[in-house]
């Protein structure tokens, strides 16, 4: 008997370990297919296949992300019809695009921070269906006060959506496939606008509705209770779905992690769940005791109590050495692209209505954004002279579809190239042509030049969006990730809110200033990306 022979039987017997980062050449597969196996979780996952599985989560949680986005960016069409309802001003509409950042900014820490604790797919869960119930009454909702309370609560519940599902989807994902993966579910961002957009133009112009003295069911209304199947559709959905085995592994869950290894092998293979080549997990996990946890469970309370102490816990070593660093960089350039991401893009309806406004009133004229928009203030819809009109054209929605439609290829460039050409690449691209098409936008003078460039904009900032999303996931470890991904989009929130609010107040006083700081704001904080480690390809941490 050889030395390594003697070597190997003393060590475990007939079992042999997978080493990890690595699954060793077919035949050395072949070898361990009948013995009993050990492996970390990246070698777990690969080992599972990749197929039926994965094809599945990646339709579930993508629908997810595309409902969150119906959610957001349905304001932005919503705005123009709206204005007589609700008494709407150019400030007014403003604070009604940023509430909803407001709340999803309160309710993105908590909700990250519970998944983090509680796990992940039921907090999925109830976010979806707390979602859906606050966009059906606020459609129903017939003041300002009130609309603004529920689209409060709506984002809410949205700020927990963004960073629990893509810690999620991320934690299914073996190393090699993750780049693309996420790539892929970025571009369900921009099935969402497209929803969204073609909602809005076959229901808002149609003037269907109930009309009464004392209340009013309009084409806006319904069209914002379309906008809330989708979160009643994916809530059910995600019943049928396991729960994250990375999740579980942390929580020292092995078993159950392992059951989830072997049905998703079973999907993905055909094969019976006992013939999974793993049957036992290779975890680190220093200072965690099962038993004691345990115990501890056996009190009531003890569940909130371990919540709390998670969340003020990973709360604290987000903002400590070594990953103070990449914290305080991802909340920086979230909270610059956002600026220009949602300050721009749920403006854009509303600057299509005011061109086609002027054009109505000067046929064949040019005029540049700024005179257009000091002709609607002075002269138009928004003077204090005119009788309020939510006659909202055709063509208005025609090119805010075309303007979301221009997202589809580059969001194929972003799935084919990101493990190939990485995310900062992707990243520094999209925000300095995103940041040249904001300033080109105050030297466009007429609709179609306005559309050109919006339609560039959007297409290059939405494949920033889908690096922007791997990177971010990528660089916190496994168990601060939602917490991580949580406070990032709490920044990226609140440039959502001031980027809506400053463009909102300095459009009508002082045109060219939105589009100039737009631009250096993207410009700025996609090169501060070039300071984050390379994750491309990298196993999650």
């Amino acid at each position: 008997m050889h030395k390594h022979d003697v070597k190997d039987d003393r060590a475990n017997g007939c079992s042999k370990d997978i080493e990890l980062g690595g699954l060793g050449t077919k035949a050395d597969q072949e070898k361990t297919k009948s013995s009993t196996e050990k492996a970390d979780f990246e070698t777990a996952i690969e080992l599972t296949g990749y197929g039926k599985f994965h094809y599945l989560l990646l339709t579930v949680c993508g629908f997810v992300s595309t409902s969150e986005e119906m959610d957001v960016i349905s304001m932005s069409f919503i705005l123009p019809s709206a204005q007589c309802d609700l008494n709407l001003n150019t400030q007014t509409k403003g604070w009604l695009n940023s509430i909803i950042f407001i709340g999803m900014m309160a309710g993105a820490y908590v909700w990250g921070s519970a998944a983090d604790s509680l796990g992940r797919k039921k907090v999925l869960i109830v976010i979806s269906v707390m979602n859906a119930l606050c966009i059906v009454a606020s459609s129903f909702c017939q003041d300002y006060i009130f609309f603004m309370l529920f689209r409060f609560l709506n984002g809410a519940a949205l700020g927990g959506s963004g960073p629990v599902i893509w810690s999620y989807f991320a934690e299914f994902q073996p190393k090699a496939k993750r780049g693309s993966m996420l790539s892929f579910m970025a571009a369900f961002w921009t099935l969402g606008n497209l929803f969204v957009a073609c909602l809005a133009w076959l229901i808002i112009p149609s003037g269907i509705g109930y009309y009464s003295t004392s209340f009013t069911y309009n084409s806006w209304r319904i069209f914002l209770l379309m906008c809330a199947l989708p979160s009643f559709i994916v809530a059910v959905l995600l019943v049928f779905l396991p729960e994250s085995p990375k999740f579980l592994i942390m929580r020292g869950k092995k078993d159950k992690a392992l059951n989830i290894f072997q049905r998703i092998y079973q999907i993905n293979t055909g094969k019976p769940a006992d013939t999974y080549q793993v049957k036992e997990l290779i975890v680190d996990l220093p200072k965690y005791d099962p038993e004691k946890r345990k115990e501890k469970k056996l009190l009531a309370c003890w569940k909130v109590r371990e919540m709390l102490s998670d969340i003020m816990s990973n709360s604290k070593h987000l903002f400590m050495p070594p990953i103070l660093k990449f914290t305080l960089i991802s909340i920086t350039i979230n909270f610059t692209f956002h600026i220009g991401y949602y300050g721009l893009m749920m403006w854009f309806p509303e600057l299509f209505n005011r061109f086609d406004e002027y054009g109505r009133m000067h046929p064949g004229q040019s005029a540049s954004v700024c005179e257009v928009t000091d002709f609607v203030v002075k002269y138009g819809s928004h003077s204090d002279e005119n009788v309020c009109s939510d006659k909202i054209e055709s063509q208005v929605f025609m090119e805010s579809l075309i303007t979301v439609a221009s997202a589809i290829p580059s969001n194929i460039i972003a799935v084919l190239g990101m493990d190939h050409l990485g995310r900062k690449f992707f990243l520094v691209f999209s925000t300095f042509t995103s940041g040249l098409c904001a300033v080109g936008m105050y030297f466009v003078y007429n609709s179609k030049q306005n559309l050109a460039v919006s339609a560039v904009f959007s297409g290059v900032i939405s494949c920033g969006n889908a690096a922007l999303d791997c990177l971010i996931t990528e660089i916190f470890p496994t168990h601060l990730r939602a917490t991580g991904v949580a406070v990032s989009m709490v920044a990226a929130r609140l440039g959502g809110i001031i980027g809506n609010i400053v463009i909102a107040q300095l459009l009508d006083l002082y045109c060219p200033a939105p589009t100039f700081i737009v631009a250096c704001l993207l410009i700025g904080g996609g090169l501060l990306c070039l300071l984050l480690p390379n994750t491309t390809r990298e196993p999650l941490s």
